[in-house]
């Protein structure tokens, strides 16, 4: 005995048991339309409500998935000890924290296929966005500058490019996917080496600095999901 009380979990809402039940469709029939029928029709909930909880339908549903994966990547990471690892370390273990929060690859990959149709990219890459501020902000960003934006774009590409090799990766515990997401975040934490030494270099430092002083006008926004931010 632990001395313990064990919490119920809550009892899940009409919007998680709508999408829990298209789970089980969308391997076969990806985020579609098709999918959001079967899901009404397991659960029983009103067409309704359904679209209440889902305005856009399924690529609301591919969306709040993402959030879920995005959701359980945090409670990893609050739940983690990392003090005694490099912070390049502890970013590429929110990376792998958020893709072992998948169930299912095929998931994943019909989410790119639908996020792939021109309509839909906007939605795709401020998801992906999203990801990468998640992470930053669990990590203690606390950037004000043009910085803030471009961590979260450098690891939106490192995410992105990991997430496609992951999708093809059949090594015995996506060992290849973990070398992989290294030597990318090694890659990175080089540009920012660059970066430094550009800075600390007084002649170099002179040339960067009309750009530099612009450059520092630009803020973070002021709420999260609040974009583009601003400027002075």
């Amino acid at each position: 005995m632990t001395g313990t009380i064990d919490t119920p979990d809550p009892t899940p809402t009409p919007g998680d048991r709508l999408l829990d039940a298209a789970l089980t469709h969308v391997p076969f029939d990806g985020w579609s339309d098709a999918s959001f029928r079967a899901a009404q029709a397991d659960t029983g909930i009103d067409a309704g409500l359904a679209k209440a909880l889902y305005p856009r339908g399924a690529l609301d549903m591919a969306l709040a998935y993402h959030r879920r994966g995005d959701a359980e990547m945090l409670r990893r990471l609050r739940e983690s000890d990392l003090t005694d690892l490099r912070f390049r370390d502890r970013i590429a273990q929110a990376v792998r924290f958020r893709l072992e929060a998948v169930q299912d690859r095929e998931l994943v990959r019909r989410g790119m296929t639908l996020f792939a149709l021109p309509q839909n990219a906007a939605e795709g890459t401020k998801a992906l966005w999203g990801t990468a501020d998640a992470i930053w902000t669990a990590l203690g960003d606390t950037s004000d500058d043009v910085n803030w934006y471009t961590k979260r774009m450098t690891l939106s590409g490192v995410y992105g490019s990991v997430v496609l090799y992951w999708l093809g990766d059949d090594s015995p515990g996506h060992a290849a996917t973990w070398a992989f997401l290294d030597r990318r975040i090694d890659g990175v934490m080089q540009i920012e080496k660059v970066k430094a030494d550009l800075r600390a270099n007084k002649l170099t430092s002179a040339l960067m600095a009309g750009p530099m002083a612009i450059l520092g006008q630009i803020r973070a926004p002021k709420r999260r999901g609040d974009m583009p931010g601003r400027v002075g």
